[in-house]
């Protein structure tokens, strides 16, 4: 009986000691840093096989740990056939990275994606970064479909702004912080293809977008009601803006970009809703913008609201062959279709163009349309030299107030504390009116 009894015990202690080793093991590797691979999840890099459901197991493994956890996704092409939503609300993590040597493919088929409403979104994350990574939306097929006039699915991803229109992209980060974009290349989205909206504290470098010049709205980042956000050093060729500033966007500065082909760098549209926050502190300087649509544009739409713009510094920038290369345009109506026909109540002040230089792919280089209500003020214009054809491009002048010029070429824009609007005559020069 003796015996037994500690036999027993001898079992029990043994079954505690491996309980225990267990658990401090399992814990271990929630605690410590992981480097989760994304093919140990079952992920194939065939370019066939559907990854979804590795990146979300990574994902998850990676949330449960309380410290710094690198996803790693190994060179090779890999589909991912669904819409992958990485939610961060409860997620332990404040470190997650996705380390990407690898292509990731979407469906070729558009429908697939084109109703599903996204493909690579973030949100509520806090401290996730991306580093390198190939991501092809191979979204030629819908852009041929809206192209024919045809009824086609919106594309991937979507989401709705502040004014109610969709619009769509590859990755979008949403509510987030501390978010870092690094070396990611982006290319064919179905649309938008880079989103950040309602997001803190947002470093994007070294990326690069290629889609081609007739994709049809194909921003490559796009930012709005967020703060902090900083676009340094990349290469932008799209069929949209290069980059495009939405509403209730603070403390943005977007420096050494190359843009081209696409429409420029646009703030706005703006002033779609009447209740409509502002765009305010947006720094953009030494970019160069290659056969454009525009070069730095500042647009919204001819309907009452009570947002505005104010504090922008457009300072070293290179035109090459830019259609528009300095445009304020608040009669904004793509297409001419459905226009307000209305007077935009967005303020737009204190601008100011700097130290730019280049060609013209049209006659006005230098064109302020603004609004005959709420004029724009204190538009500032200091040694600016855009030629056409090998001479000094023109400039057209409507509704700017308490405005300096200083060594400009087009020459005739801006007027110091002229109260009427600046007119445009024959010969594309402006005249007092």
């Amino acid at each position: 009986m003796e015996t037994k009894v500690k036999v027993t015990s001898f079992l029990t202690h043994i079954l505690r000691v491996v309980l225990f080793t267990l658990f401090f093991v399992l814990n271990r590797q929630l605690v410590e840093a992981n480097d989760i691979n994304l093919v140990s999840l079952g992920a194939k890099s065939d370019g066939f096989t559907d990854s979804s459901i590795a990146f979300m197991s990574a994902w998850n493994i990676a949330c449960e740990s309380l410290n710094p956890s690198t996803i790693l996704v190994p060179q090779g092409r890999y589909l991912v056939n669904k819409a992958l939503v990485f939610n961060g609300r409860n997620c332990k993590n404040k470190a997650i990275s996705f380390v990407i040597s690898g292509t990731l493919v979407a469906p070729a088929d558009f429908e697939v994606l084109g109703n599903a409403g996204t493909w690579f979104s973030f949100d509520d994350v806090n401290g996730v970064s991306i580093s390198g990574g190939v991501f092809d939306g191979q979204g030629a097929g819908l852009w041929a479909c809206k192209r024919s006039g045809k009824t086609c699915p919106p594309g991937a991803t979507v989401t709705y702004d502040l004014i109610n229109t969709m619009f769509v992209q590859t990755i979008r980060f949403s509510n987030s912080m501390n978010i870092v974009v690094n070396g990611l290349t982006s290319l064919n989205s179905q649309l938008y293809h880079i989103d950040f909206d309602g997001c803190k504290e947002v470093k994007v470098e070294g990326v690069k977008v290629s889609t081609l010049g007739a994709s049809p709205n194909t921003d490559g980042i796009h930012v709005q009601q967020s703060t902090g956000v900083t676009i340094m050093n990349s290469k932008i060729g799209t069929g949209d803006d290069c980059v495009s500033i939405g509403a209730g966007t603070s403390n943005l500065w977007i420096e050494n970009i190359d843009c081209g082909p696409g429409h420029g760098i646009s703030i706005g549209s703006l002033g779609k809703e009447v209740n409509e926050p502002g765009v305010v502190n947006v720094t953009v300087k030494s970019c160069t913008f290659v056969g454009t649509e525009n070069g730095v544009r500042i647009k919204s739409w001819g309907r009452p609201s009570n947002g505005f713009v104010r504090n922008v510094l457009f300072q070293h920038l290179t035109m090459v062959n830019a259609q528009n290369p300095i445009i304020i345009n608040q009669n904004y109506c793509p297409k001419e279709k459905g226009c307000p026909g209305q007077v935009s109540g967005v303020r737009i002040s204190d601008v100011t163009y700097q130290d730019i230089h280049g060609t013209s792919g049209t006659p006005i280089a230098v064109k302020f349309d603004c609004s005959s209500e709420y004029h724009c003020t204190n538009i500032k214009v200091e040694d600016v030299v855009l030629t056409y054809r090998n001479k000094p491009a023109g400039s057209s002048c409507i509704n700017t107030v308490e405005s300096t010029l200083d060594s400009i070429e087009p020459n005739s824009c801006a007027l110091l504390g002229i109260e009427t609007s600046c007119l445009t005559s024959s010969n594309s020069n402006l005249v007092k009116a």
